[in-house]
């Protein structure tokens, strides 16, 4: 028996004309309209995109992926963060938006956990180095293109997530495919068929999180909307309502989207302002269980190999700190960026949190993984996700615990401008790449200004 399906316009009343007034926004935006704070915003974002992607451009995961992408690459069009190679600019936004994601470092929009940047600045600096793009227009459809992901990203958090959807993927294709049409001049009309594309190209699943396939989707979401953008100027059409309609995007990945979410405060409030950015390779929600673990590993019972003794390390926390991280059996380091009992030992015995805490050498250490066999969860459905506490017990039953209300880098207490321009020129450096990382520093903040959209990719770019 077929099921009864609803009217194709069941439900039109309460979602009004999403797409059009999301579409119009982007078409009729101006730069003077975008706030100091939100531009100062962007450039942080875009310096920690550089910092991230510096930092995976040379791994394994990016070189078998370049050989790949390269059989089909139509020519030498577009950069590569910290790498000589030039493709074209499709796969330049694949690739650079997989080496920005690749070691979860990258930019964190709370409430949806969407990291906005990855998919959305490769598409740009891909697009700016094959057509003229100024550095302010550029800097303006990044603002925009983050609006928009993460606005559809709210409609349907935190259920999306929850059924399985990888949401920097799924909404990042909106941020990339707007931002692209703002940079090419498509006019509202147009944008609603970009965000038709763009729908119809969504996907990823967080059952990838800890493995390369996550890194496809991250990179298809840069890719695939860049290509929605050019669909459109060469004149491909979509539907008229492509996220609230009966079976648009909204409602087939949610159960019951809020489609004022999108709309309302439409440059009146900028959600680049609640972005984030990350002082460790993993996932948010293990942020502030380092905090605690790094700060108990400074305590003389557990500094100096006291850490032996422990018998026991409590977790408390909000569900999500086990749904996400509980991973006890993991074999490298992608997986350790995942996994509680990993950041829980590597911060108690090594007393730091950085890209080599987060290897595959780590990952396989015997020691880390007896004492993060000793890791227990419970949680605290009305804690908040950037609270834990964790409790320590000895075998010669002492404890120790450290309560974390908001951890380093989250809205409550963000990285500072130099703590993020710090991190880029460290992840440089670990990267292997060694570019000119003050050069690239001092041309992303002066980017408003530069004739060239492009400049600070070639920049980052390996000689």
């Amino acid at each position: 028996m077929s099921p009864t399906l609803p009217s194709p316009t069941d439900g039109a009343a309460d979602a009004g004309a999403v797409s059009a007034e999301l579409a119009r926004f982007i078409a009729a935006s101006q730069w003077e309209d975008v706030p100091a704070n939100v531009r100062h915003a962007a450039c942080r974002a875009l310096l920690n995109f550089f910092a991230v992607a510096l930092s995976a451009a040379r791994t394994p995961t990016i070189e078998a992926a370049l050989r790949a992408y390269s059989r089909f690459s139509a020519g030498p069009q577009a950069s590569l963060a910290g790498r000589a190679e030039r493709v074209d600019m499709p796969t330049a936004a694949a690739l650079n938006a997989m080496a920005a994601n690749l070691y979860d470092f990258d930019d964190t929009h709370h409430p949806t956990i969407i990291h906005p940047t990855s998919p959305i600045a490769p598409a740009l600096f891909a697009l700016a180095e094959a057509r003229p793009v100024s550095g302010r227009q550029l800097l303006h459809a990044f603002v925009l293109g983050v609006e928009a992901a993460c606005r559809i990203g709210n409609a349907i958090s935190p259920e999306h997530y929850a059924r399985g959807w990888h949401i920097t993927s799924t909404c990042g294709v909106f941020g990339s495919a707007l931002a692209a049409g703002r940079c090419l001049g498509l006019d509202a009309a147009q944008n609603v068929h970009v965000i038709g594309a763009a729908a119809v190209q969504a996907g990823g699943l967080v059952e990838t999180l800890g493995t390369a396939a996550k890194s496809i989707s991250v990179g298809n979401a840069a890719r695939n909307g860049l290509l929605s953008s050019f669909l459109v100027l060469e004149g491909f059409d979509g539907p008229a309502r492509p996220l609230e309609g009966e079976r648009g995007f909204l409602r087939v990945v949610s159960d019951a989207p809020r489609f004022t979410e999108i709309t309302q405060g439409l440059g009146e409030r900028w959600e680049l302002l609640n972005n984030a950015y990350k002082p460790y390779p993993c996932g948010v929600v293990l942020n502030p269980v380092i905090d605690a673990c790094l700060d108990l590993a400074r305590d003389p019972a557990i500094a100096d190999g006291g850490w032996r003794g422990i018998a026991s390390i409590e977790l408390l926390g909000h569900p999500l700190l086990r749904q996400r991280t509980d991973r006890p059996a993991i074999s490298n380091g992608r997986q350790s960026q995942v996994c509680a009992q990993h950041a829980v030992a590597v911060s108690l015995v090594r007393g730091r949190a950085g890209l080599a805490e987060f290897s595959d050498e780590a990952a396989a250490d015997p020691t880390l993984r007896a004492l993060g066999s000793r890791v227990v969860f419970r949680y605290d459905a009305d804690m908040s996700v950037d609270a834990v506490k964790v409790h320590v017990v000895f075998a010669d039953g002492k404890t120790l615990q450290r309560d974390i209300s908001a951890p380093r880098g989250s809205l409550a207490r963000p990285l500072e401008d130099r703590e993020i321009e710090q991190k880029l020129r460290q992840l440089n450096h670990d990267g292997g790449v060694n570019v000119d990382a003050d050069r690239l520093i001092d041309a992303v903040w002066s980017l408003e200004h530069a004739a060239d959209g492009s400049l600070p990719m070639r920049l980052a770019t390996r000689p």
